[in-house]
């Protein structure tokens, strides 16, 4: 801490991994079915993807609000227990555990790993990712327990939407 001070640079011995956790009062098998099927992960994550998640199969996730997406490659699925994929370049491991409870809940736990740069921007990455992480469970957890869309990522920085571009063919004006 006091090199944090006096302003020296520090070096990691080992890089920093993203873990957090979040208890959904639902079955695993239904909380694993939000994450690898688009119709509910649209919900309450990203706003559309290329497809389901299936091991082995590259799909695409966008957020049209922020005009980003990213390629997710999918490394394993282990239903209703586990979903590891990769996503950005160069690849980003992400791992979903979920932890069936005796009381019918699961432990959602979300791992993310292999952040490159500078000690600052491996720090700014990995923030990014526990808090980003951290709202989806949220926003999963409102969804399956009480019906409720938190829209958190679309809200977390509204003055980064990009416009929305209207489709006057489908009547939109």
């Amino acid at each position: 801490m006091i090199a944090l001070l006096l302003g020296d640079s520090v070096t990691f011995k080992n890089a920093p991994i993203v873990k957090t956790q979040m208890l959904i009062r639902k079955p695993a098998e239904d909380v694993f079915e939000a994450f690898v099927n688009p119709a509910i992960t649209t919900k309450f994550w990203f706003t559309r993807s290329t497809g389901k998640l299936e091991a082995g199969k590259q799909v695409r996730w966008e957020w049209e609000m922020y005009g980003v997406s990213a390629e997710v490659r999918v490394k394993a699925i282990e239903r209703p227990s586990r979903i590891m994929i990769e996503w950005n370049d160069p690849p980003l491991p992400v791992e979903w555990l979920f932890t069936s409870r005796p009381d019918g809940t699961t432990l959602v736990t979300i791992s993310n790993l292999g952040f490159r740069g500078s000690d600052d921007e491996v720090v700014k990455q990995a923030l990014d990712s526990m808090g980003g992480f951290s709202f989806l469970l949220a926003g999963l957890k409102a969804l399956l327990e009480h019906n409720v869309a938190l829209n958190l990522v679309a809200d977390h920085y509204p003055d980064a939407h990009k416009p929305r571009v209207r489709d006057l063919s489908l009547g939109e004006g």
